[in-house]
């Protein structure tokens, strides 16, 4: 049987090699036929740790790497352009800190 190939949005990077990626798809509800939007979530695994939160990846199916695990990462297909304002944030507030400390109080 060949092995799948989905492609889906990296939704966490927090752990060592390890990405959260959920697939968007479209289900028909079984008594009703309405047609709505359902996700999947697949635990890949990630070599290098070369994809982010955010970015649009391509994954294959593998062989059970642990318990939850049984996606690996075939590449990165588009990185994240979103912007992490609370680092931003705090990166300018440590900047500010430091060059207060540094300049003489006259």
């Amino acid at each position: 049987m060949p092995k799948r190939l989905l492609t889906g949005r990296v939704k966490s990077d927090k752990m060592s090699k390890t990405r959260v990626v959920q697939i968007p798809r479209l289900v028909r509800h079984a008594k009703y036929g309405k047609i709505f939007r359902d996700r999947t979530t697949c635990y890949v695994h990630d070599e290098e740790n070369e994809s982010n939160e955010g970015d649009i990846v391509q994954i294959i199916e593998s062989a059970p790497l642990s318990k939850k695990k049984r996606w690996t990462l075939v590449k990165v297909i588009e990185k994240s352009t979103e912007v992490d304002l609370a680092a931003v944030r705090a990166a300018r507030k440590q900047k500010e800190q430091l060059s207060s400390e540094v300049e003489p109080e006259a």
